[in-house]
């Protein structure tokens, strides 16, 4: 049918279905391709089984140049498709069918953000090639994720109004998500979690760096859940009550809500708790990597995200680890009725802790790279957005926002008053649950990573003096001296019997 559609859907797997749907929901016309014949008719019949309309609000199409023929102009195009090749495949299949200059294709995977530049620089011309990162999981997609947009600003001028429409919506006024749960449900009230970040590539980057800090955030979890149960012996489910406290206080996240959900759970096959039953061994798909090789490129810490990456990689060497459990020495793990109270409510203020230290680091790197981009990254906006939707969505964010509304140019989220201070009040606490993790033997590499960024920020001087002297000595690296302008580098001639100071820039 000519002119059905408002915007055209490839890809009908788990996220381009749910979005397909939630397009549709929000009383937009969607034309839907997909490889396997029968997504598309699930898609078809799950749009008319659930979607209240009079008529056919999502049609399938068997061919690309089917696909084309039925969008209106400019043509508005959303693939869901796996990073890399097939992203170009699909592109290079709209070219063979037919599409023109100023139609729009929006990349919603989690494709690497130089990638994105590169293809908006190669498809020039032939299309506009712009990027929508999607962050919400399956769930977000069907009933509103947060969406991080970048590319052409005009091309954005026409993909707005679906894509406020279809994002998470937060109250205006106490930042909380107001979700639906229904399909059909509108939220027309509240702001859209979605934004204009950037040029080509800086949405990707954004979203790169939220599933940095989604790794870090998981694994802060996860070390917690570890000190209660190995450390202190509690069960499962009195873990889900810890968790759950928690979460009506400063903790309140998405991520922790699950975390209890998934300690409540039974195994439908033993009736044992089923995180008992759940192998020990992490995946991944490259992000949270990208995220810590980024880090390492700009020279931008970032340890528990990068220990976080580290610690998925250390569960997938289970055989490993069942050797040399039974090789290597360690304590016998004693915390006394005393230190037991302590740790649970001091475990409270080192999560938090720890959480704000693994976002400050996610927000300097962004940060930094914008800077090296020239993209004017608007933070405030960027924390706003992840308020709901998003797998970090978190209440805490609503602080974020309101610091880099107060102060746009923080160079450390740590800059701010009510962060430092918060970390400065609690930091006893944090730093006594690291202390009895390691005397009892039980790896916290990011709640002590997070101290020891912490410690390093606050420290007026490392010990990288020692380091640039050692550099000098064996390499002629150079330095620069306390006492002289910065900027000026000095070498000493150590292999010389009388060794004299040059100066050499």
């Amino acid at each position: 049918m000519k002119n059905f559609a408002d915007i055209g859907v490839i890809g009908l797997g788990v996220m381009g279905k749910n979005l397909a749907l939630n397009i549709v929901d929000n009383g937009y016309k969607v034309a839907a391709f997909d490889l396997d014949a029968e997504k598309v008719s699930a898609a078809e019949q799950q749009a008319l089984n659930e979607v209240p309309a009079r008529e056919q609000m999502l049609q399938g199409h068997d061919s690309m140049q089917g696909l084309l023929q039925s969008l209106s102009k400019p043509r508005l195009l959303l693939l869901s498709v796996p990073a890399g090749k097939p992203v170009d495949g699909v592109c290079q299949a709209l070219i063979e069918a037919g599409i023109e200059a100023d139609d729009i294709v929006i990349d919603t995977g989690n494709s690497l953000w130089t990638d994105t530049i590169a293809r908006e620089q190669h498809y020039r011309g032939q299309f506009v090639f712009f990027s929508s990162a999607v962050s919400g999981g399956e769930v977000g997609a069907r009933f509103g994720p947060s969406l991080m947009p970048s590319g052409d600003r005009a091309a954005w001028d026409h993909i707005a109004p679906i894509w406020q429409a279809i994002a998470a919506k937060v109250d205006s006024h106490s930042g909380q998500p107001l979700e639906r749960s229904q399909p059909g449900e509108i939220n027309t009230a509240g702001e859209p979690c979605t934004t204009y970040i950037g040029p080509a590539g800086s949405g990707h980057y954004v979203k790169m760096v939220h599933n940095g800090i989604e790794y870090a955030d998981m694994q802060l979890i996860c070390e917690a859940y570890q000190i209660l149960h190995q450390g202190l012996g509690l069960a499962e489910n009195e873990i889900a009550a810890v968790f759950e406290r928690w979460n009506q206080g400063e903790l309140n996240s998405y991520l922790m809500e699950i975390s209890a959900e998934v300690l409540r759970q039974h195994d439908p096959l033993t009736g044992k708790p089923l995180v008992s039953m759940i192998l020990d061994k992490a995946g991944q798909k490259g992000t949270g990597l990208w995220t810590a090789v980024s880090s390492l490129q700009m020279g931008c810490p970032a340890p528990t995200i990068a220990e976080a990456v580290y610690a998925r990689a250390m569960s997938t060497q289970k055989g490993l680890r069942m050797q040399l459990s039974g090789q290597l020495a360690g304590p016998e793990i004693q915390v006394d009725d005393v230190t037991r109270s302590e740790l649970i409510d001091g475990l409270e203020a080192a999560l938090y802790c720890a959480k704000v230290s693994a976002y400050a680091q996610g927000f300097q790197l962004m940060a930094m790279t914008a800077k090296e981009q020239g993209w004017q990254l608007d933070f405030a906006a960027i924390a706003r957005i992840w308020r709901a939707g998003c797998i970090i969505r978190a209440g805490f964010l609503q602080t974020i926002t309101d610091a880099y509304h107060a102060a746009p140019a923080l160079d450390n989220l740590l800059q701010d008053k009510h962060f430092a201070d918060a970390l400065s009040q609690q930091q006893p606490k944090w730093r006594k649950v690291v202390a009895v993790a390691v005397l009892n033997g039980i790896s916290v590499p990011c709640i002590s990573s997070a101290l020891a960024y912490y410690d390093g920020f606050r420290t007026k001087v490392l010990p990288a003096n020692l380091l640039q002297g050692q550099r000098d000595f064996f390499g002629a690296h150079t330095f620069e001296r306390t006492d002289k302008p910065t900027g000026e580098k000095y070498h000493l001639n150590w292999s010389l019997p009388q060794r004299s100071l040059i100066k050499v820039g």
